[in-house]
Formats: structure tokens, C-alpha cells, sequence
């Protein structure tokens, strides 16, 4: 039997009391234990059955204001307040985008037919281009808090801590709803072919093994600055793999004016192509408030051309530097 006694007087426990998230929890653990000892088509099916249940009766998410015990030490918690309309991706990033929201949006519908909606997601690409930001997307568009996994007090150099604290993670990702970030995620998944391929690989099994048994209740995001350097054993446990670039002149133009609104009314934008090149959406963000803050501060109520050239070249030198 998958489950142990324990399991089971936790259920009847729960189920008497009338206490639908701890019954779901329990059976969720029973799930993943199934799934360990290599009974996956029972995990799978306790899992959708669990998922199916729960969204029967899903109410709208209550906010997390402030984790408590050992979740506290883990995860930042906050509640985005930026859309989709302030968040400027290529074409078809944009596209996966919508379509995880509207995977997310449609979640009972895909679980009434079998399908489980995209919530194991892959973003890379280069420092500043949009991940984090989408994460927060993410969650103000799906009503739910955003939970920043704190790597510094993940990481243990004992194995068994590091992986007790995903267990904690993955828990409560099973019964609160939520946007699950491991930001800088590298330093968890990156390859083990190295010394540590002792402890380290161990410690990316258990994130793979929690993983793979997470169910869609809630979304788990992991971003990188290095693809090249994850596990390739990662990439096929993640539904979606989102690829972040710098923006071209275009996209970069949609951000500083997404940033200065009408002071920058009359902006020949595509004279700047050359001096936006290169540059981050953060580094776009942080010239076009540069440049704002220079006008506003001599009694400006226009920012010229020349005035966002020069703030994008100052962006440019400190990037640099």
C-alpha cells in the first residue's frame, strides 16, 4: 500500500473535522510517496483526483501577508501590482505568456478532461530582460501572491536541510495557491559534473522528485542568467522553457515610453536606436526615470531626444563600469 497508517488516520482525521486542505495535503503526500516507490499511475490519479476536487470548490485565493514558521526563513512575500499591459515582450514570448494565463484561467476545465494546466516554468535569458517581471505578471493577473524562494537560506551545506526545506516549499505550494519564484535558479539546478557531484546531485533530485509530483495548484517559476550551465535533466521536467533577449529597438522604445508617458510627448524614438542597443529593460527603465527626474527637477514638463541620449549613455557607463 502506497500510503503509510499514519497517512491514513491523518485522512479520517481530517476528513471528520471538516478540514478540506489538510485532507488534500495528506493526500498529496500520499501521492508523492506512491510516486517514489514507483507507482505512478496511482500517484497520477490520486493527484487528479485531488486537483479536480479542490477546484470544484476553489474560492477566490487568500493573500499571504506574512509567512509563518519555517515558511518565514524561505520565501519573500509580495503582491504584485503590475499588469500585462506594462509588460513589453518579443511577439511570441508574449504569446506563452497569455497562454499560461489562459491555461491558469481555464484550470478546471483542462482537469475535468485530464489535462493539467503549464505551471512548471523555465524563464533564461541575460540579466534585466523581463523575468522577474513576468513572474509578478503572473501573479497580479491571477489574483495570487507572489513567493520569492530566499536561496541564501534554502542552500545548507547538509543535504538532508536543503532538502527538508524544499519539502517545505513544495508543501505549501500544494495547499496556498501562489507564484512560486527561485530566482537566480542556477545555483540550485546548475550542472553537477563537477566535485560535487555527491551531495549537490542529491540535492537536485529532490528538487526534480517535487517537481515532477507538484500538482497545478499553483505555478513553480524557476529563472536563470545561465542556461548553459543547468542540468539537462531539468529542461524536460519543466512544461514551458520562456527565452528572454535584450529588446530591439522597438521593444525598447515601448519601454521608456511605457516609463515616461506623456512627458516624453514628441520623442523621434528611432533616432535613439543606436544609443538603446544593448541595453536591459532595466537599464531602459532606469534612463528613461533618469532622464524624468532631470526635467522634472529644473521645472521641465518635456524630456527631449537629447535628454534620454544622454541618460542612455550614463546607463550605458555604469553598466559597464
Amino acid at each position: 500500500m502506497a500510503g503509510s497508517g499514519e497517512h491514513v488516520k491523518a485522512l479520517v482525521r481530517s476528513h471528520a473535522s471538516g478540514d478540506d486542505e489538510a485532507f488534500y495535503s495528506v493526500a498529496l503526500q500520499v501521492a508523492a510517496q506512491a510516486a517514489r516507490q514507483g507507482h505512478h499511475r496511482l500517484a497520477k490519479d490520486l493527484k487528479a483526483a485531488v486537483e479536480a476536487s479542490r477546484s470544484a470548490g476553489l474560492k477566490k485565493v487568500t493573500s499571504i501577508s506574512q509567512p509563518r514558521g519555517d515558511l518565514s526563513e524561505l520565501v519573500i512575500a509580495s503582491h504584485p501590482d503590475v499588469g500585462l499591459k506594462e509588460l513589453v515582450l518579443p511577439e511570441q514570448l508574449a504569446a506563452q505568456v497569455h497562454r499560461i494565463l489562459n491555461e491558469q484561467r481555464q484550470r478546471k476545465s483542462l482537469l475535468d478532461h485530464g489535462y493539467e494546466p503549464a505551471h512548471r516554468l523555465l524563464f533564461e535569458g541575460p540579466p534585466g530582460t523581463g523575468k522577474t517581471m513576468t513572474a509578478a505578471v503572473l501573479a497580479k493577473e491571477l489574483s495570487l501572491p507572489l513567493l520569492t524562494i530566499r536561496l541564501d537560506s534554502l542552500m545548507s551545506k547538509f543535504m538532508g536541510e536543503t532538502a527538508s526545506k524544499l519539502r517545505v516549499i513544495f508543501d505549501t505550494a500544494e495547499t496556498q495557491r501562489g507564484v512560486y519564484l527561485f530566482d537566480e535558479f542556477d545555483a540550485l539546478g546548475g550542472d553537477r559534473a563537477g566535485n560535487d557531484v555527491g551531495e549537490a546531485r542529491r540535492i537536485l533530485n529532490s528538487f526534480l522528485v517535487f517537481l515532477e509530483t507538484s500538482s497545478s495548484q499553483s505555478l513553480i517559476i524557476a529563472a536563470t542568467n545561465h542556461r548553459s550551465i543547468l542540468d539537462k535533466a531539468l529542461f524536460r521536467r519543466f512544461d514551458m522553457v520562456l527565452d528572454y533577449a535584450l529588446p530591439d529597438a522597438k521593444q525598447g522604445a515601448a519601454v521608456m515610453r511605457g516609463r515616461l508617458g506623456s512627458i516624453a510627448k514628441g520623442v523621434r524614438w528611432p533616432s535613439l536606436a543606436d544609443d538603446m542597443a544593448g541595453l536591459s529593460h532595466a537599464d531602459l527603465v532606469r534612463a528613461a526615470e533618469s532622464a524624468a527626474k532631470s526635467v522634472i527637477l529644473v521645472g521641465g514638463a518635456r524630456v527631449t531626444a537629447d535628454e534620454i541620449r544622454l541618460a542612455l549613455r550614463s546607463r550605458r557607463a555604469a553598466s559597464l563600469g
